[in-house]
């Protein structure tokens, strides 16, 4: 038996605010680590220790692993938790945290490399007879490889980073043209996220539903599944709502994912917590998609259905002890709706901004996981995560119907956020079948169908399960793209960010020593960091005013939103038709492309890969 006391958590936001609880439940001490813009944040002021990488990028922190070896030897922690992102899948991370004699809590490094290896993974699938899409047994080389292949399966097809999750590093390839330019970002995302580029190919099942299943593994060999979910409705091929257990499954399929799941995971000789993820066709095919090996970001579902806390599962397997239970029994029905910073009426735009208002849901059924306050600026440089609502009910329909309460309750302002989605896709029949109006059917003669009546409740249990039958459930994976029928209007940046004049005196003040960090209480003036009438370190404090968007004319093209240049794809003074690319930015992980808004000739374009723009700065014109 393994013991530990001490758990240092390599991550940032949510997910670690959620391991901080587990481990202050399980009577752990907690360490935080942290990137500059985050020394305020929540998860380190939670923990009981807190401690400076350093850096204002992920590269310079969160993703350095001296940095968080180093953290983790001067502040004693004898265990590390990488959360989910970052280092979470990085096999090598995992062996350096053994090597440094630390506990480890995660699966062993040969099972994060397999599996984390998509190539792979899928070889070991086959080996065990799990369902599986044609597909390249090995990374190809360029785009002309890709191109081979489709001339052989068809299209479409999905470039996958081998290394990838999250849904990161994978681009649906539709049209033949447009091959070359998906291979290049799907490597770019990869490298970024990833560290590295290597791509496979696969077949895509056209408008599939997402399934997977949560699984634990302990190191005597037991396997159980704990519950099956649904994340069917994503954009860009990351989830936004997730649920459990999967709906509509036919009990013949719900075996097939639990015998290939356990399958899997025995044959990689897996250990800790893991998701294995599937799609199944529109003709009820069912494919094996890949295997994260980690906790998954929509795992409170899970959680909520079973009453089993998987973070604290986490640190039982680490320590060495047997699971002690067979697959739990599911009870009731959870949705996860992620609150992410990115506004739907502009395509799911990634948006940084200001939480001015924050005020969360509550009452029966309702979970809320997150790791901001009002108050705190969303950045760029990392994912758009605000918030997770987990939402409970006996059924279905009884947890929808919560749902619709709990996200109206819900109050954001000061920023773009995908609330209005998911209140809009609670109205939709295609994902919300039982709260749709049905037909009655018409009473027996002589009954009385008044209301409360045997006649009437009978007609409404009967509408219900025409309501809740599988056919008339038709979310997909690019349902979102290709059928929501999208009413919801732009994010007005200009109405909802008011100057102000002055800022709010701070009446705290953070400091590092040693790389520990420390809060002091000050008086207000000292807080706000004059010494002696003049501001701390020589350096003036600006009053904090929103910019609004750069005014724009015909000939501009503008950059729709705050982001890092990854790619500059023109040359200024070169003639471009409307769409031509000319440049791809990157924010909260995302890629968006910057394409030619009429024809012309490119004039005053100087960006450069790496740089910054803000939204609505005009980065070329685009004249006659």
């Amino acid at each position: 038996m393994t013991e530990f006391t001490k758990v240092l958590i390599a991550n940032r936001g949510e997910i670690a605010v959620r391991v901080i609880r587990a481990a202050q439940d399980e009577g752990l001490a907690a360490v935080a680590v942290y990137a500059d813009p985050d020394r305020d944040s929540v998860h380190v002021r939670m923990a009981d220790e807190a401690y400076a990488l350093g850096g204002a990028s992920a590269a310079e922190s969160y993703l350095s692993i001296p940095k968080i070896l180093a953290a983790a030897r001067a502040t004693g922690a004898d265990a590390v938790h990488p959360g989910y992102g970052f280092l979470s899948e990085n096999a090598e991370f995992a062996q350096a945290v053994i090597d440094a004699g630390l506990t480890w809590i995660g699966p062993p490094p040969k099972a994060i490399d397999t599996l984390g290896d998509k190539v792979s993974a899928r070889q070991l699938a086959e080996r065990v007879g799990a369902p599986l899409a044609p597909g390249t047994k090995e990374p190809v080389k360029d785009a002309k490889e890709v191109m081979r292949f489709a001339e052989k399966q068809g299209l479409p097809l999905a470039i996958k980073a081998a290394y990838g999750g999250g849904g990161r590093g994978i681009k649906v390839v539709r049209e033949r043209d447009e091959i070359a330019e998906l291979f290049e970002s799907a490597v770019r995302e990869a490298v970024s996220a990833f560290g590295r580029g290597e791509c496979f190919i696969e077949r895509f099942l056209d408008s599939p539903r997402h399934v997977e299943t949560q699984c634990l593994a302990d190191e005597h060999g037991n396997v159980v599944v704990v519950s099956t979910r649904d994340c069917s409705l994503q954009r860009r091929n990351q989830k936004l709502v997730e649920e459990a257990p999967a709906p509509f499954l036919t009990r013949a399929q719900n075996r097939q994912l639990y015998r290939a799941s356990k399958a899997i995971m025995r044959e990689a000789g897996y250990v800790g917590a893991g998701t294995c993820e599937f799609l199944i066709g529109q003709d009820g095919t069912i494919s094996f998609l890949e295997v994260n090996t980690r906790l998954q970001v929509e795992h409170p579902v899970s959680e909520e259905v079973t009453g089993i806390d998987l973070v604290r599962e986490q640190f039982r397997i680490a320590r060495g002890e047997r699971l002690g239970y067979e697959d739990p029994e599911i009870r009731g029905h959870s949705i996860e709706f992620r609150i992410n910073g990115e506004d739907p009426g502009r395509n799911f735009m990634p948006a940084p901004g200001t939480l001015e208002t924050f005020d969360l849901p509550h009452g029966p059924g309702v979970r809320v996981d997150s790791g901001v306050h009002a108050g705190e600026t969303i950045s760029g440089a990392f994912d758009s995560m605000i918030a997770k609502v987990i939402i409970t009910g006996a059924t279905r329909e009884q947890a929808l119907r919560r749902a619709r309460r709990a996200l109206k309750e819900m109050k954001i302002e000061g920023m773009p956020t995908v609330l209005p989605f998911h209140r809009a896709v609670l109205e939709d029949p295609a994902f919300a079948p039982e709260l749709a109006p049905a037909a009655q059917p018409a009473s027996a003669p002589g009954a009385t169908a008044g209301s409360g009546s045997p006649v009437s409740q009978a007609a409404e249990r009967l509408a219900r399960r025409r309501a809740s039958a599988p056919e008339n459930f038709h979310v997909h994976t690019r349902w979102i793209e290709t059928e929501f029928d999208n009413q919801i209007p732009p994010y007005n940046a200009l109405m909802a960010h008011p100057a102000h004049d002055h800022e709010e005196p701070r009446e705290s003040v953070v400091m590092e020593v040693n790389g520990k960090r420390i809060t002091v209480n000050l008086p207000a003036a000292l807080a706000g960091g004059k010494l002696g009438g003049k501001p701390a370190g020589g350096k003036k404090r600006r009053k904090s005013r929103s910019s609004s968007a750069a005014a724009v004319s015909g000939d501009d093209l503008t950059s729709p939103m705050q982001g890092t240049i990854v790619k500059v794809a023109a040359k200024d003074g070169s003639k471009v038709a409307e769409g031509d690319l000319v440049l791809v930015l990157e924010a909260m992980k995302m890629e968006q492309p910057i394409t030619a808004h009429k024809a012309g000739r490119l004039k005053g374009l100087k960006a450069k890969a790496g740089s910054t723009v803000t939204a609505g700065q005009v980065v070329a014109s685009i004249v006659d």
